[in-house]
């Protein structure tokens, strides 16, 4: 394979610091879950790649069937205590297909195909339970 692309993240100070990318200007006020302070925390951000990254293998899928749709894809990702320091991932991905004549039943296929391409669903395959669903509107 080919590197299509690489970037590099730093954290100081884990969820109560800060993050940032060697590639660009953004730094990340990081906070606790639940904690009411103001900034972000892992779970938010790993969400948000998770479904720009999903929606986009959705377009690549897309392309290859010739199929006509707007999508939304929405991840719900938890962030799980068990005993100790036990901790776990569990994500849930709901896609709405738009502007379609696709069947319900025939997108759910065409997610289903986007969620074996995507490279986030790759990575956490076998690693986190995911939930993937879908609608057509």
């Amino acid at each position: 394979m080919k590197t299509l692309n690489s970037t590099k993240a730093t954290a100081t100070g884990g969820r109560e610091g800060t993050a940032s990318l060697s590639d660009s200007d953004l730094i990340i006020k990081m906070v606790q879950p639940g904690s009411g302070n103001e900034g972000h925390n892992p779970e938010q951000l790993f969400a948000m790649g998770y479904s720009a990254c999903f929606d986009g293998a959705l377009g690549v899928v897309k392309q290859m069937e010739k199929a006509k749709f707007d999508s939304t894809t929405e991840i719900a990702v938890d962030l799980l205590k068990g005993e100790g320091p036990d901790f776990k991932l569990a994500a849930k991905i709901h896609v709405t297909g738009e502007n379609t004549d696709l069947s319900a039943d025939e997108f759910q296929k065409l997610v289903e195909k986007a969620h074996q391409v995507c490279p986030y669903s790759k990575a956490t395959r076998g690693n986190i339970d995911v939930e993937v669903t879908s609608e057509v509107k």
